[in-house]
């Protein structure tokens, strides 16, 4: 009889440290997860101020009686794609021409009055354009590059800005050769 009191005892015991043990690598993961939890919040916090920045921006442009395709706004960019008529009109309004081609690629020429900037120089180079407000046309020679700089200008607060979607590849309009 003391043998078997003694035997569930110390089972008694062994079964207390096993549940301890469960219940601090429970604590464990718990702390885990509500430190996931916190640092997920705030990115989802970041998500939701910067969607309601966009949409505020959206509403302001409405407002301000400026045109919003339906593609804009179901892929959330201020930035809008041209075609060739649309950008022959933006080049016949005076508008500001950012080639974002390598100096290679202009060698064979440019839009007419095109400030060449590469667009991996574009971070560093983005000062030297005119107003953030002025009507503001991007391209590169396919239309993906300058779609990306059309995307970075809008970010860094240009507020008109055109991607030429054909590029320079299957632009026909007018062009020049630059100097040097």
């Amino acid at each position: 009889m003391e043998m078997t009191a003694l035997v569930l005892g110390v089972l008694a015991f062994l079964i207390a440290l096993k549940i301890k043990g469960e219940l601090g690598l429970l604590k464990e993961r718990l702390d885990r997860i509500e430190a996931a939890n916190a640092s997920s919040g705030g990115r989802a916090e970041r998500q939701v101020q910067e969607a309601l920045e966009l949409h505020t921006q959206f509403l302001a442009r409405l407002a301000a009686g400026e045109p919003l395709d339906p593609e804009q706004i179901r892929e959330g960019r201020l930035w809008a794609d041209a075609d060739q008529a649309r950008a022959i009109e933006l080049l016949d309004q005076g508008v500001q021409v950012v080639d974002v081609r390598t100096p290679e690629e202009t060698l064979m020429g440019i839009l007419p009055g095109a400030v060449r900037i590469p667009v991996d120089d574009l971070p560093m180079r983005f000062g030297e354009l005119g107003q953030k407000d002025s009507p503001t046309l991007v391209y590169c020679a396919m239309g993906a590059r300058s779609a990306a700089a059309a995307q970075f200008l809008s970010e860094q607060g240009f507020t008109n800005v055109h991607n030429l979607d054909v590029g320079f590849g299957g632009w026909t309009g007018p062009k020049e050769i630059p100097d040097g």
